[in-house]
């Protein structure tokens, strides 16, 4: 009998593009993640030349197990993440589909938004940028998001 080794759980990246500076680096802090097969992470910029946006951006909102909402004041007011992508990220989760992760980048009025039930990272909500080192913030939710895909993968 072998072990099968468990398929990488895919990462959603919803965010404003305002705060693509601060994904980018979020990312970074998931690569080992990524470099050990736990994770592979997705968002609009990995869409090629040619091909329908909101078509692999439907796609991947849909195939993702794990859904990071990348919350600041500028995705609260983006329309498309507010109407597409946090409305199609709550109903997976409701469905139990996928894990909805709020990852708190900047202050911003959130506490009464569909996700507000949703454990929230960097640790005890603390917005990155609030803290006086972010890699330390991106630490914190690097780790969370770790003992999520493992939790999906022994579930799965």
């Amino acid at each position: 009998m072998s072990v099968q080794p468990h398929q990488a759980i895919e990462v959603f990246y919803s965010y404003a593009h305002e705060d693509e500076k601060l994904r980018d680096k979020l990312e970074k802090h998931l690569t080992l993640l990524r470099r050990q097969g736990v994770i592979t992470g997705w968002h609009d910029r990995k869409i090629g030349a040619g091909k329908e946006w909101q078509n692999e951006i439907d796609t991947h909102l849909d195939s993702s197990q794990i859904i990071l909402l990348l919350i600041s004041p500028n995705f609260i007011a983006s329309d498309y993440c507010w109407d597409v992508e946090v409305k199609r990220a709550m109903e997976r989760h409701e469905a139990k589909e996928a894990r909805v992760i709020p990852v708190i980048l900047d202050f911003v009025d959130w506490k009464s938004a569909p996700f507000a039930k949703l454990q929230a990272l960097p640790k005890n909500a603390k917005p990155v940028k609030e803290w006086r080192n972010h890699d330390k913030a991106f630490l914190s939710v690097a780790e969370g998001i770790r003992l999520v895909a493992k939790e999906l993968a022994v579930n799965s």
